[in-house]
């Protein structure tokens, strides 16, 4: 009669778990763990590592974006569509009675070009009234401190013109400079009008047909550290730029709100409010084909490294698989001394577990590592391979941010977890079918 193996063995754990432990810290000839074991824990941790690296990166990448794109437009728009000129006055009291708007301030905006010598660039010219600018955004904010504010030399009537650091650099203007901005001609006075030549003088239409050139001079420039607002924004008075586009600019009033994350519900209860006078978007609307492309990109890659993982640690098969062949005569006598099959089963199960736990806690702290030091790590790349990983003209920053989330981290680690365990169903099933006769008659 076989005498049944104890329950728990020295130390009060279970044979099953010590046997286990014991197959994958080494096989028979020695060593830590065979060569292929140790791949399939190497190749986990990296899948687990490039992962958190992957996400925190698109995480930080996202936040950047967001925060310095709110310093720059605020957290809402109301932009006028009722008769002109619009009264900005009464919309801007309509709007500033709801308790979620911290800030309202008045704007105007025209597209036009902004150039010098040979030199051209498409411009978007903000029109703003710096008193009350400074209660929306962070850029005005910023602008308007120290003790030569820019903003005070935005002044009415004097024609002076904030640049994007980017766009005063790529057309070569520093302060006290001059430029020429040429804006559209009025949409009535377009070419192809049939009208047009009957209104006016054969002359007169040719002039007003003609797009408007303009002289500005530079206050200065202003960087937000966005490259899409540094190399395509300028800022004047709102009083100028009504001026110089013959009142034909957007006009409408900025918000900035108490949770820029509410700013859907709480612009949808405006419109409400406004309906009529003045059409409401937010920062998620105005922007949202790009945060979109962002999150499919973040749901992509994620499924890419996913499988990474996976086949990592579907690695493990051929490990248990071999590990079974090396010890069928361990397990014939298991079985003769009175193991289950389930116990068998158990022994092959808890070796894949412990090296899937190893691979993801390495891989969760390898990716915790890289994430938290990105700033050194890229830059040291850099510099050793001389050249821009991040050119800010590509990707809007130039600086590799990183966010890692617990939202993030837990699930992939969970999911690392679950396909080591899946991974050593079938070996750990083979193994407890072994036939204990049979594999004594084969290692004898």
């Amino acid at each position: 009669m076989s005498v049944p193996p104890p329950a728990t063995a020295r130390g009060g754990a279970p044979f099953e778990w010590q046997i286990g432990w014991r197959y994958l810290r080494g096989q028979r000839r020695g060593g830590f763990v065979s060569f292929i074991a140790l791949l399939s824990v190497v190749g986990i941790t990296l899948g687990v590592a490039a992962l958190i690296v992957v996400l925190s990166v698109m995480n930080g990448f996202q936040q950047e974006v967001r925060e310095r794109m709110l310093d720059v437009i605020g957290h809402a728009e109301a932009i006028a569509v009722g008769p002109q000129p619009p009264d900005l006055a009464a919309l801007q009291a309509t709007l500033r009675r709801d308790a979620d708007v911290t800030g309202a301030a008045p704007y105007a905006a025209v597209q036009g070009l902004l150039g010098r010598g040979e030199r051209m660039r498409g411009v978007w010219v903000n029109g703003i009234e710096p008193a009350q600018e400074v209660q929306v955004t962070s850029l005005a904010r910023r602008l308007g401190a120290g003790e030569q504010p820019l903003l005070a030399r935005l002044q009415p009537g004097r024609s002076q013109v904030l640049l994007g650091a980017e766009l005063a650099r790529a057309l070569q203007l520093k302060p006290g400079d001059s430029v020429a901005l040429v804006l559209p001609p009025p949409e009535g006075a377009r070419p192809g009008q049939a009208t047009t030549a009957e209104q006016a003088p054969e002359g007169a239409t040719a002039r007003a047909r003609a797009p408007r050139t303009l002289t500005l001079q530079v206050a200065g420039t202003f960087e937000t550290g966005h490259y899409q607002y540094d190399e395509a924004w300028a800022l004047m008075h709102r009083a100028d730029v009504l001026s110089l586009s013959d009142g034909r600019a957007q006009q409408g009033v900025r918000l900035r709100l108490k949770d820029p994350d509410q700013a859907p519900t709480v612009s949808r209860r405006l419109a409400t409010a406004v309906q009529g006078s003045a059409l409401v978007r937010d920062w998620t609307d105005s922007n949202r084909h790009w945060f979109a492309a962002v999150a499919q990109q973040k749901r992509m890659l994620g499924l890419i490294l996913t499988l990474i993982v996976a086949v990592a640690a579907f690695n493990l098969v051929s490990t248990l698989v071999m590990t079974v062949t090396d010890k069928r005569a361990d397990i014939a006598i298991l079985r003769t001394l009175g193991a289950s099959p389930g116990s068998v089963m158990g022994i092959f199960v808890v070796q894949g577990a412990m090296a899937g736990l190893i691979g993801t806690v390495g891989g969760v702290a390898l990716g915790l590592l890289v994430s938290l030091n990105i700033d050194v790590i890229v830059p040291a790349i850099e510099r050793l391979l001389g050249t821009s990983l991040l050119p800010g003209n590509v990707y809007l920053l130039s600086k590799m941010p990183s966010l890692p989330l617990a939202s993030d981290i837990v699930p992939i680690a969970l999911v690392s977890m679950a396909l080591a365990l899946l991974s050593t169903l079938y070996p750990s099933w083979r193994a407890s079918r072994v036939e204990p006769a049979e594999a004594l008659r084969h290692e004898a």
